[in-house]
C-alpha cells in the first residue's frame, strides 16, 4: 500500500510518517509539502519517506506526487485562527481551495481512498458541551470556516463520485515536532518553550477555557488504522477522546513534569477563540473501537523531553 501525506513535513505529517513506516503493508510514503510552515528536519531520521516540495494548489505537483498511491492523507493547511484573522484569504486558499485541488487530483487520478483533516473550531460559537458532530456548526473565524469547508468538500466528493473519504475534527493536537518558534504557536509547545526558558507563560483571557488536548501519537494511530482498513463515513467524525482540560490545570501539568512552578502573564482574551472544546467520541469508538488514548500527563512528558532533547526548540518566538 502506497500512502501520500500533504503536510507530511509537517508536526502531524512527521509523526504519521513515521507511524506509516513502521507498518510492514505499508509501501512507498510521501510527504508532499510546500514547507511554509512544514519542515523538513521533522523528517529527519526516517528512512523511506519521499519529500515532494510542492503546493497543494499546484494540479500538475498534485498529480504527479498521487501517482500510483492508494491513499492519500490530507492534512495540508494553513493553520491558526489568529493568522486566519490576519491573513482571511489565504487561510481560505489553502485550506478550501486547496483541499478541492487535493479532492480533484484523487478523483481524476486514480481515486485513492483520502482522509482529510477537519477542525474542532468549526463547532465555534455552539456552547453546548460535549460537542456532537451532529450539532450545527457556527464557525466565529476564517479559519474555522475554511475547514468547514475542507470536510464538506470531502464529504461531498464522496458522494458525487463514489470516493471512498473520511472527514476527521482534529482537537488541539500536540506532542513532539510541534514548533514554538513563530507567533501563531498552539498553546502547549508555546507554554512548554517558555516555561524552559525560565519565562512567564502568556495566558490569553483568566485560564479557565477548557480544551481537549490530544496526543499527536493517539491521531497518527487513528489515522493509520483508517488507512489499512479504508474507514469511510459520510459524516464527520471527531478525532478526540473527551477530555476536557482548562489552561490553567494544563500549566499544573506541565508543572509537575518540570518539577517547579512557572510564573504566567494574563492578558486580554483573544478574537476568534472559543471558550470550550470537548469531543464526543462515541462517533470515533463506533469505527476505531480498539484505539487507546495517551493520557495528558504522558502526552506532556514525551513533549517536554523532545524540547530538552534540543534547547534550541524553545528558542523565543520571532
Amino acid at each position: 500500500m502506497d500512502v501520500v501525506v500533504t503536510g507530511g513535513a509537517g508536526f502531524i505529517g512527521g509523526n504519521l510518517c513515521r507511524a506509516l513506516r513502521r507498518c510492514a503493508d505499508v509501501g512507498r510514503v510521501v510527504a508532499f509539502d510546500d514547507l511554509s510552515t512544514g519542515r523538513a528536519d521533522n523528517l529527519e531520521g526516517v528512512d523511506g519517506v519521499e519529500l515532494i516540495v510542492g503546493s497543494v494548489l499546484d494540479p500538475d505537483a498534485l498529480g504527479t506526487a498521487f501517482e500510483g498511491a492508494d491513499a492519500v492523507v490530507h492534512l495540508a493547511a494553513l493553520p491558526s485562527v489568529p493568522r486566519s484573522l490576519e491573513h482571511p484569504l489565504a487561510s481560505h486558499e489553502a485550506n478550501a481551495t486547496g483541499t478541492v485541488r487535493v479532492l480533484e487530483a484523487a478523483r481524476t487520478g486514480g481515486r485513492p481512498y483520502v482522509v482529510v483533516a477537519s477542525s474542532s473550531s468549526v463547532y465555534g460559537a455552539n456552547p453546548a458541551l460535549p460537542k456532537v458532530e451532529d450539532m450545527a456548526p457556527r464557525p466565529v473565524s476564517p479559519y474555522a470556516a475554511s475547514k468547514l469547508a475542507t470536510e464538506a468538500y470531502a464529504l461531498a466528493y464522496g458522494e458525487s463520485f463514489a470516493m471512498e473519504v473520511l472527514a476527521f475534527r482534529f482537537f488541539n493536537v500536540f506532542g513532539p515536532l510541534q514548533a514554538a518558534d513563530h507567533a501563531y504557536a498552539a498553546v502547549i509547545p508555546a507554554f512548554v518553550a517558555a516555561a524552559l526558558r525560565g519565562e512567564p507563560l502568556t495566558i490569553h483571557g483568566d485560564g479557565g477555557q477548557t480544551r481537549d488536548f490530544t496526543y499527536v501519537g493517539s491521531v497518527a494511530a487513528v489515522l493509520l488504522d483508517a488507512v489499512r482498513r479504508r474507514v469511510t463515513s459520510a459524516v464527520p467524525v471527531n478525532l478526540a477522546f473527551g477530555s476536557r482540560v482548562s489552561l490553567l490545570e494544563l500549566v499544573a501539568e506541565i508543572e509537575a513534569v518540570l518539577g517547579h512552578g512557572v510564573a504566567r502573564r494574563h492578558t486580554e482574551p483573544r478574537p476568534g477563540d472559543v471558550r470550550d472544546s470537548q469531543a464526543d467520541q462515541r462517533r470515533l469508538l463506533g469505527l476505531f473501537p480498539d484505539v487507546a488514548p495517551e493520557p495528558l500527563r504522558a502526552g506532556v512528558e514525551a513533549t517536554v523531553a523532545w524540547f530538552r532533547a534540543d534547547p534550541a526548540r524553545a528558542r523565543a518566538m520571532v
